[in-house]
């Protein structure tokens, strides 16, 4: 079960952090901090295929849901991490609902899409319960539980936010508010009325068409406010600053 939609129905907030450090042992380390999931980057980061399969592997044994943000939208970039077993992609620098349309068709099996076919290990290669009941049953259960989730993090994006949120085969929203606050106009100022308004209408968006509404956040505190305010699931920091951090905080205490 995805752990993320688990929690959703619930009416429960889920909590994950973004992976860059391209190691699944780092990835696996994270199943041990009570996190929901975990989102292995590939916009901001070098990523090879074996290097994002590895960490997709990891997660699931670790009993973290894995998602993948990928670099483009192209047929394999959405492919490729579905196949390997990603619980859901995360799509950067959205503009157009036309581009949402084509996620979809990469992204969904039919009737929603038209994702290609092939065995492979998010179906247990045909041997997971679902397959093995066929193929209605195994594109059913990736339609429903492996999550669709454009990033709003642009201008043409937050513009278009009531009609991507509500499309067949969006499962919800991811707010950037680094890279949004920028395309505003409002660059870092994250409790201005320009970004309070964006991301009420985000919110208001995914809550309208019962979709998930992601936030990226960078502290606990941050994702707690968020959390009030009514998102979903917040996406906490990054694997190598909470490293840098960690590590800075115990050589300050031991010079002090």
């Amino acid at each position: 079960m995805n752990r993320i939609l688990e929690k959703f129905e619930k009416g429960e907030p889920a909590i994950g952090t973004f992976a860059q450090l391209n190691s699944a042992q780092a990835v696996e380390c994270l199943g041990r901090t009570g996190l929901d999931y975990v989102l292995i980057d590939t916009e901001h980061c070098m990523a090879y295929p074996g290097v994002v399969a590895a960490a997709i592997t990891a997660a699931d044994a670790a009993g973290l849901t894995p998602l993948v943000r990928i670099n483009e939208i192209t047929r394999s970039a959405v492919l490729q991490p579905l196949d390997y077993g990603a619980k859901g992609l995360i799509i950067p620098a959205v503009k157009s609902v036309e581009e949402v349309e084509k996620l979809v068709q990469f992204a969904k099996f039919q009737p929603v899409g038209s994702r290609g076919f092939c065995p492979t290990r998010d179906g247990g290669w045909g041997y997971d319960a679902e397959s093995l009941q066929g193929t209605e049953a195994y594109f059913a259960r990736c339609n429903r539980e492996t999550l669709l989730i454009p990033q709003c993090e642009t201008a043409e994006c937050l513009e278009h936010i009531e009609e991507i949120a509500a499309m067949e085969g969006v499962d919800g929203i991811f707010v950037g508010p680094f890279d949004l606050s920028i395309a505003l106009g409002c660059p870092m100022e994250f409790e201005s009325g320009v970004m309070k308004d964006a991301l009420t209408r985000v919110r208001d968006a995914c809550k309208k068409n019962r979709k998930l509404a992601f936030i990226f956040c960078g502290s606990a505190e941050d994702a707690k406010k968020r959390a009030e305010q009514g998102f979903d699931s917040m996406t906490v920091g990054l694997d190598a600053l909470t490293l840098i951090d960690a590590y800075r905080a115990m050589v300050d205490a031991f010079r002090a």
